[in-house]
């Protein structure tokens, strides 16, 4: 028996993208809003100067750039031409590139990143095994793999519905031991219109 759609993990893979002068719009929004999660990440990632970091649905490049000054390697992947530009624009830094692609195919090599991470777009993904399964692929042994989606209550409607009930979040932490990730750990962080998911694991 298939999972309901309503506990799902990519409950939204069917939102249609961004792109135009809306596109542009909310990447700028994206970018000044982003910022809190980018501080997030790369403090429970623990990002130095010896970290290779792939940013899977990258956005507009907020955390990409919060990991760069820390003095790690980032590429940032996305599907959206739109987000990239402003990323490409808003960006002079040398230790990050800029890519083309979805979660399902990441265009890095195996083995290649010590740390993968994915910030509020796994609701998004066309396929949740796929896209982890990658995740596994790209990192070596050892490598972190962090997801952070916000928190939204069951029963919620329109945008509030765009992130993680607790059945969701199960749903994906299922999904991230299926694929082969050990120590996974979820916890909650931040309160009211702020709260988030972490789920974090590791590549054995």
């Amino acid at each position: 028996m298939g999972t309901s759609p309503a506990i799902t993990a990519n409950h939204h893979a069917d939102y249609p993208g961004f792109a135009g002068i809306s596109g542009l719009l909310f990447g700028l929004v994206m970018a000044v809003l982003g910022r809190a999660k980018a501080r997030l990440v790369v403090d429970l990632a623990a990002v130095s100067d010896a970290d290779r970091i792939v940013d899977i649905g990258c956005g507009p490049g907020t955390a990409a750039r919060a990991a760069a000054r820390r003095g790690a390697q980032v590429t940032g992947v996305d599907p959206a031409p739109v987000m990239l530009r402003i990323a490409r624009r808003w960006t002079r830094d040398p230790r990050i590139t800029w890519a083309e692609g979805a979660a399902e195919k990441i265009p890095v090599q195996d083995g290649s990143a010590t740390v993968v991470w994915t910030l509020a777009s796994v609701h998004h993904w066309r396929d949740v095994d796929a896209g982890v399964r990658e995740a596994h692929r790209v990192l070596l042994s050892g490598g972190r793999f962090l997801a952070i989606e916000r928190q939204v209550r069951p029963g919620a409607t329109g945008l509030a519905t765009h992130g993680w009930t607790e059945q969701q979040t199960e749903s994906f932490v299922a999904c991230c031991r299926a694929c082969g990730f050990d120590g996974i750990r979820t916890e909650a962080h931040g309160t009211g219109r702020g709260a988030v998911w972490v789920i974090s694991a590791v590549r054995p």
